[in-house]
């Protein structure tokens, strides 16, 4: 969802003759929001449609971890002509939207918000991403992977997400159309494995691959492997067309 979380799996996309988009969603990443608008689930939507409409103006393999494969889910279902592929890393999909915090007052939400931004909060989060990383590399990957929130529009985004209720596409993943390649770690704290086999018998063409000794974000802790499974997906296709790949 954010540019950073690709700076490793990025580049071997691109070694390996891809056209790769690794685009900020909307309210959550780099890009100048001093204008904030609206930063629903129909808002992101819509960011990612006209710069697919923009620039890309063909089919994509669209890949979205975590919560990105919510977006990817949503975005497929909404605008099929735009896509041709799914890949959807340890997906975050059963998460029934906001929930209560959309009913929080605005003072209570932009103090969750601030410490959804605290340094101690986002090392015990990496704890949980990752799978056995030295204390050094877990405090460098979290000060990257914070750098956005401090960005003094994120706290506004993010709340005007959370009071929007969030995404809830479980209703939706029946409908996916599109061929879909579900990547997970076989270590993943965050996500319950079982939610894996699940979406794979829900979405109507799936394939499953497990990278072992990996957590939840395996495009950033084994980038080799996560390429690998993603350039094979794409390769099936390989007499077809040049195909783009974008990443949310």
């Amino acid at each position: 969802m954010v540019l950073t979380e690709w700076r490793y799996t990025f580049p071997l996309l691109e070694e390996a003759g891809l056209e790769t988009w690794a685009v900020d969603v909307l309210g959550w990443g780099f890009s100048d929001l001093e204008r904030l608008p609206s930063c629903d689930v129909a808002s992101k939507r819509d960011h990612l449609y006209r710069l697919w409409k923009s620039y890309i103006r063909r089919p994509i393999i669209l890949i979205g971890p975590s919560l990105g494969a919510a977006i990817a889910i949503d975005f497929a279902v909404n605008h099929p002509e735009a896509v041709e592929k799914l890949v959807l890393i340890d997906a975050s999909v059963y998460t029934e939207d906001t929930g209560n915090l959309a009913k929080l007052p605005r003072a209570v939400a932009y103090a969750g918000v601030y410490l959804l931004r605290s340094t101690p909060l986002r090392l015990y989060g990496n704890l949980l991403a990752f799978n056995g990383l030295p204390l050094n590399t877990n405090i460098d990957w979290m000060n990257v992977g914070r750098l956005h929130c401090l960005y003094p529009w994120w706290k506004d985004a993010t709340v005007n997400f959370m009071n929007s209720g969030g995404y809830n596409v479980s209703a939706q993943i029946k409908k996916v159309k599109q061929k879909t390649l579900i990547i997970w770690g076989e270590d993943d704290q965050i996500i319950s494995n079982k939610l894996a086999v699940r979406l794979h018998c829900e979405l109507p063409d799936a394939v499953i691959r497990q990278i072992p000794g990996c957590g939840h974000l395996p495009h950033v802790e084994k980038p080799n492997s996560a390429a690998k499974l993603i350039l094979d997906f794409v390769g099936e296709d390989s007499n077809k067309e040049a195909q783009s790949v974008s990443q949310v």
